[in-house]
């Protein structure tokens, strides 16, 4: 056989040989390959989730000076939804349609599923419907919620969905264009453009005194059904979560009011980790700086933070702070008034730590002060006050580090019982600490909810009050 005549031959062989090669790798491997692509896909957005709610890679600047507001408008509208949240009026139920609703709106935050919203559109409901820009419609699950903040989180059964970066709410200018996207009066996807007014604003909005108001003030058109959606900067950044209007009229007059998204992240992160925000406290009371003020503690201005009272083992007292102290800032960032302030340490967890500036006896001070929450620990410890919590009339929390190393089982703590509730009724009291319900053992306040969420019917109680000896067991009915 000549050369010319092998070369053909090995030539054609090897061809063969490579193409068996590959049918054989298709027909063996693909379907691993499949299944290793469906977890890498779910590692993708799990991953991209963790990207966009770290404030690790918030840009420091994001001021910008557009032509128009297409590209950003256009990006927006897909990422927020229509909430319907619909509640059982007394005595009916939803099979003979005895329903009330409210609308509002909501930020998809991630591809597979987690929405944005306010505490008050989805507050006391039984279903909570979500349309998407596409028209098709979901039912969502509350993963929960947090009334001194007006945030709350859902999650939808769905995938690939197009979603919304946070942006950061700190690099904002006063004068700065912004677009308020929603649906007020249920006309879908509505967006309307305006420019930051003021930032830091407290509107007494909330009746807990404890809430956290910051607000980014702008004149974007904001009405009824736009609660829980979006304020973007013309990149198309999450910048805030519209949630309240100033009016006389009840309709739009020129101000609305929106959650920086630096405090929105932080809030939601918590409650999609844990069902409850894990909130730092200083352990201190405070008020405003007056003119007066000012002059006494020979102050730089008018502004900061004036420490009334500090309380005897908080996070203040263990970093030295004293009654007359005035906060200047913190973490370098300037707190001239209360709701800066609070906007500030709202931004933190127990345990973490921050740099204060105080004036004392005329002289600027730093201090570094490792948080605590309202147990004075640096536990995660939260109160939970999930829809079905507050249906049978009780708030519960997960015990401490130090309640946990006193008792010789888990638990969770009674934290407040309401008057003429189901559980009310039964004589549960306040500081009562629940070891199992229904024979099943508690370990934490999460479980317990997913138990009620799931279990109608006969409620038994078992536990005990830490100043009492015995058990105590309680009886009641969970309706649903």
């Amino acid at each position: 056989m000549n050369t010319p005549k092998l070369l053909i031959l090995v030539t054609c062989t090897s061809l063969l040989t490579a193409a068996l090669t590959v049918g054989v790798y298709h027909t063996l491997v693909q379907p691993e390959q499949i299944i290793y692509e469906a977890a890498r896909g779910k590692a993708i957005q799990a991953a991209e989730r963790e990207i966009n709610l770290s404030p690790r890679f918030k840009q420091l600047y994001t001021s910008t000076t557009p032509t128009n507001f297409i590209s950003a408008a256009n990006d927006s509208r897909e990422a927020v939804v229509f909430i319907r949240s619909l509640t059982k009026l007394e005595g009916g139920n939803a099979l003979n349609r005895d329903l009330s609703s409210s609308t509002g709106s909501g930020v998809v935050i991630s591809r597979d599923g987690y929405i944005v919203t306010n505490h008050h559109v989805i507050e006391g409901a039984d279903i909570v419907e979500v349309t998407l820009n596409n028209n098709k419609e979901y039912i969502a699950k509350v993963v929960g919620s947090d009334t001194q903040t007006d945030m709350a989180v859902l999650k939808i059964e769905a995938d690939q969905m197009p979603y919304m970066l946070f942006g950061n709410s700190d690099s904002l200018q006063v004068g700065e264009w912004v677009l308020a996207v929603g649906n007020p009066f249920r006309l879908q996807s509505t967006v309307t453009a305006g420019i930051v007014s003021a930032k830091g604003r407290n509107i007494d909005v909330f009746e807990d005194r404890s809430g956290i108001e910051s607000f980014i003030q702008t004149d974007a058109a904001v009405n009824p059904g736009n609660s829980g959606g979006a304020l973007i900067n013309t990149k198309g950044e999450l910048i805030g979560i519209n949630t309240a209007i100033m009016t006389s009229s009840g309709q739009y007059e020129g101000f609305s009011f929106a959650v920086p998204s630096n405090l929105a992240r932080k809030v939601v992160t918590d409650l999609m980790e844990y069902g409850a925000v894990q909130r730092g406290w200083m352990g201190v009371e405070i008020s405003s700086v007056t003119n007066q003020l000012a002059e006494e503690r020979r102050l730089p201005s008018v502004a900061g933070v004036y420490i009334t009272i500090v309380n005897r083992g908080s996070a203040a007292h263990d970093a030295g702070l004293t009654g007359g102290d005035v906060i200047l800032s913190v973490d370098d960032v300037n707190t001239n008034t209360l709701s800066q302030f609070m906007e500030q340490i709202g931004r933190h967890r127990p345990g973490d730590k921050i740099n204060v500036s105080y004036v004392r006896n005329g002289f600027i001070e730093n201090t570094e002060v490792t948080l605590k929450n309202k147990l004075n620990s640096t536990d995660f410890v939260a109160v939970r006050k999930d829809k079905v919590l507050i249906d049978l009339g009780f708030e519960l929390r997960d015990l401490s580090s130090s309640e946990l190393s006193k008792n010789t089982t888990d638990g969770v703590m009674v934290v407040s019982v309401y008057q003429n509730s189901i559980v009310g009724k039964a004589n549960v009291e306040p500081g009562y600490i629940i070891t199992k319900i229904n024979n099943i053992e508690v370990t934490d306040v999460r479980k317990l909810v997913e138990y009620l969420t799931n279990h109608t019917g006969e409620i038994m109680l078992e536990g005990y009050y830490e100043n009492y000896p015995g058990l105590f067991p309680y009886m009641f009915r969970n309706d649903g």
